[in-house]
């Protein structure tokens, strides 16, 4: 029976579903940038109705999503093909009138000492809130701010730190500038539903559904106010509820986090009372001891760097000390752990410090703390006190997990302006992310003509591309035996030829 329902499940045409929701999808951001909100509607209904983004809905949170092994209430930590097949009927026939579960309650403790509340929804409510993010995405898309970076499809943390540079660099007279570093008390927990409500676009069987998940995850001191933190769909609409702040003066927000640059004449009373009024209005209010004005000369630290403008009007970025603090627990608690031995140890160390390295790759990387290099030379005393492993091996090890990352300051290239990926331009948007990956991916890419191997379709910000080795050997690392494919297509290609 399960053999059934799996061949069932990896024979759907994933690539031709994709193109049916993808345009159904770019249907809805034309229509709204054209004005035309009924029509935006009506095709989003279209998409809730749709299999193509039902089934891609469950796939997403089931396979693809990072959290997709956490339980909700209901105890449930995967699904069957079974399973799988079963939701995608669920919401096929209530999709239009879904009643949401309660959440479980994770605490999770914040770096300040305090505890914060994770809710999780089970995975049929995150499988909807998956669906109704298809349906909304588009439609607001086209509405925000070209200023906001977080959570958003197509943009990320780099584009930040590129506008900045761009801001504060010498000849923009950087170092005459001041900078508001902008903190908003309990942003998630405090938005008001009658904010978001009353801004969302979509027809009336998905608000009521939106409704009634905002309710589903209410503070009882609280009841009108909050997103869940932990549903698919809250960094939506918390981006949904705060568009429209970057525009009350020169600003970058990515998510939550927000700085105003300020020139020499700029009044910063004026400007954060505009912002207070602003965030009263949605039920929220600045974190007076967090929020500070500050000179760019003495710095700021911003999405994990620390940016500053030198005496002689430079500008500089490096990884910011918490940021540092949080990669040295990374790569000591892999170091340091007896469970493994030297070879699995290196294994695991080479994903930690390449992505850490990659990330960083667009800032200056040149000081020693920077290099690893201390963390480098206590691993090698580490898997040199192993047995079999001589100072040779130790050396292998270790060149293996620190693997080299070339970096260059200020190398990213902005998104352009409003763009989004659901404006069709997919020739853009493809060879932009070959941009975002390391080299061997993105030679791959170059490779394939920013297509992927296996599917044929363009890469999206949605999907992150994954190497396949084509004769099985991982330790082949020559550019013959690389393919550059989609997340899911890796998964299928495995499940193909196991």
């Amino acid at each position: 029976m399960s053999n059934r329902y799996s061949d069932l499940w990896k024979s759907q045409k994933w690539k031709k579903l994709r193109q049916n929701l993808f345009r159904l999808q770019k249907r809805v951001y034309k229509a709204v940038r054209a004005g035309d909100l009924k029509k935006a509607r009506s095709l989003q209904k279209l998409i809730m109705k749709s299999r193509a983004a039902q089934l891609f809905a469950v796939r997403q949170v089931t396979q693809l999503n990072k959290g997709k092994k956490t339980a909700g209430i209901d105890g449930k930590s995967s699904l069957n093909y079974r399973q799988r097949m079963e939701l995608v009927e669920a919401l096929n026939d209530y999709a239009s009138d879904w009643k949401h579960s309660r959440l479980r309650e994770v605490p999770i403790k914040k770096k300040n000492g305090k505890i914060r509340m994770l809710k999780i929804p089970t995975i049929a409510d995150r499988a909807w809130q998956c669906l109704a993010k298809f349906a909304l995405e588009p439609a607001h898309e086209a509405t925000f701010s070209g200023n906001s970076y977080g959570f958003r499809t197509g943009r990320c943390a780099q584009d930040v730190q590129k506008r900045l540079f761009d801001q504060l660099k010498s000849n923009c007279n950087g170092i005459n500038k001041r900078v508001i570093e902008l903190d908003i008390k309990k942003c998630f927990d405090r938005i008001s539903h009658t904010s978001i409500m009353d801004r969302l676009l979509a027809p009336a069987c998905l608000r009521m559904g939106i409704f009634r998940c905002l309710k589903a995850g209410i503070n009882p001191e609280f009841p009108e106010q909050g997103t869940p933190q932990g549903g698919v769909v809250s960094p939506l609409l918390a981006n949904i509820a705060l568009n429209g702040i970057e525009d009350i003066h020169t600003s970058l927000r990515y998510a939550d986090d927000m700085v105003f640059i300020l020139k020499p004449k700029d009044d910063a009373d004026k400007i954060l009372q505009k912002v207070k009024n602003f965030l009263a209005e949605r039920g929220m209010e600045i974190s007076e001891e967090k929020t500070k004005l500050t000179k760019t000369t003495d710095g700021f630290d911003f999405l994990g760097w620390k940016f500053r403008v030198r005496k002689d009007g430079k500008f500089s970025c490096i990884p910011s000390e918490e940021n540092h603090r949080a990669i040295r627990q990374k790569i000591k608690a892999v170091v340091n752990n007896s469970n493994y031995g030297a070879e699995v140890k290196a294994k695991k160390l080479a994903p930690i410090v390449r992505g850490w390295r990659n990330h960083h790759n667009s800032c200056d990387m040149s000081s020693s703390r920077d290099s690893l290099w201390f963390m480098n030379l206590t691993a090698h005393r580490k898997f040199r006190k192993e047995k079999k492993v001589s100072r040779y091996r130790a050396n292998e090890l270790c060149q293996k997990a620190f693997p080299k990352v070339g970096y260059r300051q200020n190398q990213h290239v902005n998104v352009k302006g409003t763009k989004s990926p659901y404006d069709g331009d997919l020739v853009y948007w493809s060879k932009r992310n070959s941009r975002l990956y390391s080299d061997t991916i993105s030679d791959a890419l170059k490779k394939q003509n920013h297509s992927c191997g296996h599917c044929g379709l363009k890469f999206l910000e949605d999907e992150s591309v994954h190497l396949h080795h084509i004769d099985g050997n991982h330790d082949n690392w020559s550019k013959k035996n690389l393919l550059a494919v989609h997340q899911s297509c890796h998964q299928q290609i495995h499940s193909l030829h196991p």
